[in-house]
């Protein structure tokens, strides 16, 4: 048996010296190391390659998406990171989106889905356009009033107004409505002989309207008014085009109607007062420049080369508008309302008789003069008196 070595020297509290090769009681095994982890981790995944994929899907910013990918797929070799198949995702996507824009660029896709872009902020119906030789229906059936949108419809059937012309108002503070109307009321009358230039074709129940630009579509940038021609009846309509212009008539046609606005655009010219009494210094005035427009007239219409039916027939009508201007000089010096209404009635048969009548004929333009639907004084049978409208 073997005998244990003898105690050495004894410490204080009972216990012994620890010798060199013991150690104290501590964790039964070591710390794991810097640098170390209990289990193995996965390489993290590339945030640019995510972020490419992310614009590639939603085809916002698509360059950006490709160039972003590109550097993805740099990073990842570099780092040993994940995310290849992200990144060439986002790449492919953003290829896909660069030629759809590319597309809508070359075929003007790009403005409409800015346009629509901008209608969207605006909100619904603010504004809209109309342009020259269309046709809509207001929505709500009226013509007056506020519109918040309107349906396009082919001229060639039943229409509720046709647009004849449009322009643009300058840059600006909102002007203000009144501003605004009188403007479209100057504009709009001038511009009708333009698309409608045989009066005689536009129903006497048809009128000028006009869209304008509101305070609030003013402020998103809306400058545009439209010139129209609609029925006085909110239940009537429209059927067919009123345009008579370049586009729809012949050379002869153009010659005569050309003539014919001069006249026109000088009739309009009456005074505002309804009555003769009522302003007789400013209807002489108004008969002098009619009587001057008859002279222009009558000699564009000597100076065209018409052809044989058509020239005897415009002949004969130049010769009845000599004796109108006659009539019309005449009432220019009328010294009362009586005088001016007797020259005022010749003229008016003369202008609107049957040499006019067979002239247009002969040219094949309406031969249904206004006074035989509208409500002006034009009719030679209304006879004379004080109180006749003008």
């Amino acid at each position: 048996m073997s005998i244990p070595p003898p105690p050495g020297p004894q410490q204080p509290g009972g216990m012994y010296p620890q010798g060199p090769s013991q150690q104290p009681y501590g964790p039964p095994y070591q710390p794991w190391g810097q640098g170390y982890s209990p289990y193995n981790r996965p390489a993290p995944v590339n945030g640019v390659a995510i972020a490419a994929l992310v614009l590639g899907i939603l085809c916002f910013l698509p360059a950006v998406g490709l160039i972003l990918g590109l550097i993805a797929l740099a990073q990842i070799r570099r780092r040993g990171e994940r995310g290849r198949g992200l990144a060439i995702g986002g790449m492919v996507m953003s290829s896909f989106g660069l030629a759809l824009l590319a597309t809508a660029f070359a075929t003007g896709g790009a403005h409409d889905v800015w346009e629509g872009f901008k209608d969207g902020a605006r909100g619904d119906g603010v504004t809209f356009t109309l342009t020259k030789g269309e046709c809509f229906n207001a929505r709500g059936g009226s013509l007056s009033g506020e519109a918040y949108d309107v349906d396009k419809v082919p001229c060639s059937g039943r229409h509720q107004a046709e647009v004849f012309a449009d322009f643009t108002l300058p840059d600006g503070r909102y002007p203000g409505d009144d501003t605004i109307t009188r403007a479209a009321e100057d504009k709009c009358y001038a511009l009708q002989y333009a698309y409608a230039m045989d009066s005689w074709a536009v129903p006497g129940d048809v009128d000028i309207y006009y869209f304008t630009p509101t305070r609030e579509s003013w402020g998103y940038g809306d400058r545009e008014i439209a010139c129209m021609f609609g029925n006085t009846d909110e239940k009537g309509s429209l059927t067919g085009t009123l345009r008579r212009d370049s586009r729809t008539l012949t050379g002869d046609q153009l010659a005569y109607l050309r003539a014919d606005t001069v006249l026109y655009r000088a009739l309009d010219t009456a005074p505002d007062a309804d009555y003769v009494e009522d302003d007789l210094p400013g209807h002489r005035a108004w008969a002098g420049r009619v009587a001057t427009a008859l002279a222009d007239q009558t000699r564009q219409l000597r100076a065209h080369p018409w052809g044989d039916r058509a020239g005897r027939s415009v002949a004969s009508q130049a010769a009845a508008l000599d004796r109108a201007r006659e009539e019309w000089g005449k009432a220019a010096k009328a010294t009362d309302a009586d005088s001016f209404y007797t020259h005022y009635d010749r003229a008016g048969a003369l202008m609107e008789g049957r040499a006019a009548i067979t002239a247009r004929k002969a040219l094949g333009l309406a031969t249904s003069p206004p006074s035989d639907t509208s409500d002006g004084s034009g009719d030679a049978s209304a006879g004379t008196g004080a109180g006749r409208q003008v």
